[in-house]
């Protein structure tokens, strides 16, 4: 059309990506960014990894939770939330006890030195991604979800990384 132009109409020099994939790429990087830049402050204010703290958060507000159960609350895999629950156990910040009905489970809480990390820590403790995320409609959400689906598939990437927390992974 006269007049109207599309993102895909420009071509790219050699070696470069087309205008569509170079602004997608631009849009990604602004993502990474925010998530660094917000996972960097938490780490500056609170000397603790963003998903500790968001553990932290977890175990607070779900006093005498499971592992499993804060696996599943943090949506990671229960291995992921044992290495962080180890890590807290550790710092002093998070006890880990046995004393419901079921011996072999954990019943964690958390201790003054976790609840003075988390006072000092800026929000939102899940991180900037998720908190995003739960505030866009439904329709968005299952429209990225598609999007990024097929994006997975043509990347043949390791679906196992999905376990992991962004923390961990920037």
């Amino acid at each position: 059309m006269p007049g109207k132009k599309t993102m895909a109409t420009k071509a790219a020099p050699t070696g470069q990506p087309s205008e569509p994939v170079a602004l997608v790429l631009r849009r990604f990087r602004l993502v990474f960014n925010a998530v660094k830049t917000h996972f960097q402050q938490v780490e500056k204010r609170a000397g603790v990894g963003g998903a500790q703290v968001w553990a932290l958060s977890v175990i607070r507000a779900n006093r005498g939770m499971g592992m499993n159960a804060l696996a599943l609350a943090m949506d990671i895999h229960q291995t992921t939330a044992s290495n962080l629950v180890r890590t807290l156990v550790n710092a002093g910040m998070v006890a880990a006890e046995k004393n419901g009905p079921d011996r072999r489970t954990v019943q964690l809480r958390i201790l003054p030195p976790g609840t003075r990390v988390l006072r000092k820590t800026p929000g939102p403790f899940m991180g900037v991604l998720p908190e995003a995320l739960a505030r866009l409609d439904a329709q968005t959400l299952l429209s990225l979800d598609r999007d990024l689906a097929l994006l997975i598939s043509t990347l043949k990437a390791d679906e196992r990384a999905a376990g992991i927390p962004l923390a961990q992974i920037l």
